[in-house]
């Protein structure tokens, strides 16, 4: 089993697949940040803060992870990424 949902150093991340996006949470004393990225898993990853507004794409895990890192006001090295989102990028 692939797990969707990690927690470390009080973040929470949570992976989940919509009808047309993988999407990545990340949430940290009532801030949230999101990576997502189509289901197919080719087009650029979109960072969202927690309004749901985009903030910036990128064609590399790292720089997303970077970016909602900032957001949450971490380092990109603290985010716990579940299993089933490790693959994301391109």
């Amino acid at each position: 089993m692939t797990e969707t949902d990690a927690a470390a150093d009080g973040i929470t991340a949570s992976y989940r697949e919509s009808e047309a996006e993988r999407l990545l949470t990340f949430t940290r004393e009532g801030r949230e940040a999101t990576v997502a990225q189509n289901r197919e898993g080719y087009a650029m990853l979109k960072v969202r803060d927690g309004d749901g507004e985009e903030r910036e794409r990128y064609y590399g895990f790292e720089m997303a992870l970077d970016h909602a890192a900032e957001l949450l006001g971490v380092s990109p090295g603290d985010l716990p990424v579940p299993e089933a989102a490790a693959d994301m990028g391109m």
